[in-house]
Order: structure tokens, then sequence, then C-alpha cells
């Protein structure tokens, strides 16, 4: 089973054992939808029902059924939440992506000439970026954005970018 991240314990919040959680921005109504997650241990992941998520600023907090104090919260402090990669994927819109998903694929230009490969992705704080790597080894960074980016193909592992004048090198 392959598992994502969605969240880290930063601390307990109340006597109740609930936890603060840090989260990416803009995730609130993905986590709502959370009824399991999972903590990685030495030798796996140990499940956790979430019975509650509410928000305080820019935090989650999480109450789990297993945990009820303090005591109970505070060997998992530090520690992150994974969830089943399945579950991410069935929340994800029809132009959404995950990043392993993206890292990897082969770039092609909009004649279906390859023009390299996605290398990562990032953000800077307005559109999400994708960094190619071209043939001539130059990293370009390509706003994630449909009129740069019409199509990607997870299947066939192929993304086509509108590569403009000066886009990638």
């Amino acid at each position: 089973m392959e598992y994502i991240s969605v969240g880290k314990i930063l601390n307990f919040h109340g006597i109740q054992g609930e936890a603060k959680v840090g989260f990416s921005k803009n995730q609130e109504d993905f986590l709502k939808t959370l009824k399991l997650v999972y903590i990685k241990q030495d030798n796996g992941y140990v499940k956790f029902e979430v019975s509650g998520v509410r928000f305080n600023k820019t935090f989650a907090l999480i109450k789990f059924k297993e945990i009820n104090s303090i005591n109970d919260l505070i060997p998992y402090k530090g520690c992150v939440l994974f969830v089943e990669k399945t579950v991410v994927r069935e929340t994800l819109g029809e132009d959404e992506f995950l990043i392993d998903e993206l890292t990897g694929l082969e770039v092609f230009d909009l004649a279906d000439n390859k023009i390299g490969i996605v290398v990562g992705v990032s953000n800077n704080g307005v559109n999400d970026l994708i960094s190619i790597k071209s043939k001539s080894k130059k990293i370009s960074l390509v706003p994630f954005v449909k009129n740069l980016v019409p199509n990607v193909d997870i299947k066939n592992k192929k993304i086509t970018v509108n590569n403009i004048e000066g886009l990638i090198e």
C-alpha cells in the first residue's frame, strides 16, 4: 500500500488529546473528509480513526478516536500523518494531479517533439510551477496553467507544453 503525507502533529491542544496539526494551504476541505490516518512507526504504519476536524487560524485540530488525553498524544508529537494514496486520488479534480505523478513525465511541445522531462513541482504562492529539464540540461520553471500546459497524460507518462518563445531553452 502507498501512503501520502497530509500533515504533521505539531503539538497537543487542550487536555482531551486533540492534535494541533500543520498542513499545506488550501487543504481544509480535504482534511474535513478524513476518516482514517496513519502514523509511521518503526516497523510500519499505525492506523487512527479521525473523530473530528476543526480549524484554528493556520492549524487543524484533529481528534482521534484512540487518543483521549495529552499523555496518549505526546508520543506522536512531531509525527507525520499519512493517508492511503487511493484516498487522495479519489478527491482530485479533473485537472489536479499528485506531485509524484508529474515528476519524471516526458515533456513534448505542441508539435509532439520531445523537449525535456519534468524534474519537480513547486509553488510561488500564486501558481504551481513545473521544473522542466530540457535537452540542453537547463531547468526552466513553467507555470502549471492550462494555456501553457494544455495536456497531462499520466497513463502515457507524457505532458504537453505550449513552448512559447523563451519559455524552455
